[in-house]
Order: C-alpha cells, then structure tokens, then sequence
C-alpha cells in the first residue's frame, strides 16, 4: 500500500479481519441479521470508515467492510483502498470493483489450465516468456474466435478449453495446393453447423 500511493497507483485490498475491525462492525452485523431474519433471505450491510493498525500501516486508510448474512451465517469481509469517497461508494466499491477480480482470475485460470500457460518448466527465462507469450496469444486468438464466430451456437459462451476440444482438436485430412488449404472433416462430425456459422461469421468481420 505504501508503495503504491508514493507511486500514485490507486488499490482495492482484501483485508483480513482482526478483533478490532469486527468490534467495529457489529451494529452492521446485527443489523444484517435482523433483515435476513425478517426476509428469509441473505441480507448484506456495508459500513464506510477509517482505519489504522497499531503499527504496521504508516497512517490511517478507507476502509469498507461489508457484513453479509446467510441464513444462521455472518460472513464479514473487509477491503482497504485509496479511492476516496467523493469518488465512489462503499456498496458499489465491494460490489463492482473489488468484487470483479473474480472473473479476472476465472480468466487468467483459464489461460493457465485450458491452454497451458503454467508449462514454464524450460531451463532459461527467455525460453519461459517465449512459451507464456505463445499461450497468451492463443488465448487472445480463442476469445477473438468465441466472441465473433461463435456468437450465436452453443458455444457463445465456452471455456477455451472446450472450444480447443471439441471444435479445433478434430481429426482432419488437410490438403495444401499453390492456391489453397482444404480441411475436410467426417461427414459425421457433430459441429458442422457451428463450423459453418464461425466460417460465415469471421469473413463477415474481416470484409
């Protein structure tokens, strides 16, 4: 945190709990408690306050907490962030911001897993970043394929890895000539008609 505001790059933090902050937020707690109990359903507070530990933090920083409660559940989280209020609030700070790293990650698990991005295993560092560089790319080629070709069938809304299997890791017979390069599948296949659409779809965009 130090590092970023000397460096003027703004942050939103998990920020672990500890018996001060959940002193702190009791009265959002009950409250939370109340309204599920009054609704039958989850219920979420949120409280916007400063805060300062004892002595590892330099000064005193915002901090959100959100007091949530599901069923007989509390489940209080806390983030720490140079946002100032004027700029946004607390809910929409959690829910939009800091909320949003999930699908983030969802992301880059996907690029690591489905297309191998963590086989960084090679003796030298350049030989690794090559390896990384090509996954990405890959991925970046994927999700080009998936939002323009694939909009409307099944898979408008698949894993790269799902799309890498079930429509790109096919046996083929491909035949190369001077002029052109012909893929001819099983008449068996059972994605011709997404093939078709991606094919129509893709010439459309690059006319």
């Amino acid at each position: 945190m130090a590092w970023c505001e000397a460096n003027r790059v703004d942050y939103v933090f998990g920020l672990a709990g500890n018996d001060r902050l959940d002193q702190e937020f009791i009265p959002e707690l009950i409250s939370a408690t109340f309204e599920s109990i009054i609704t039958g359903k989850p219920a979420r507070c949120f409280k916007d306050f400063t805060y300062r530990t004892r002595d590892s933090w330099s000064r005193e920083r915002r901090v959100v907490g959100k007091a949530e409660v599901t069923g007989d559940k509390a489940n209080p989280r806390f983030v720490v962030t140079s946002l100032p209020r004027r700029e946004i609030g607390a809910r929409q700070l959690y829910e939009k911001v800091y909320c949003a790293r999930g699908d983030m990650e969802n992301r880059i698990k996907e690029c690591q897993l489905d297309l191998f991005a963590d086989r960084t295993s090679t003796a030298t560092m350049p030989a690794n970043q090559l390896r990384l560089w090509f996954a990405s790319m890959a991925y970046v080629l994927l999700c080009a394929l998936r939002r323009i070709g694939l909009a409307f069938t099944q898979f408008a809304e698949a894993t790269c890895g799902t799309i890498r299997l079930k429509l790109l890791k096919l046996g083929a017979l491909v035949r190369v000539s001077v002029r052109r390069i012909k893929i001819a599948m099983a008449s068996a296949c059972p994605w011709q008609y997404e093939f078709e659409l991606a094919h129509a779809l893709l010439r459309n965009a690059a006319a």
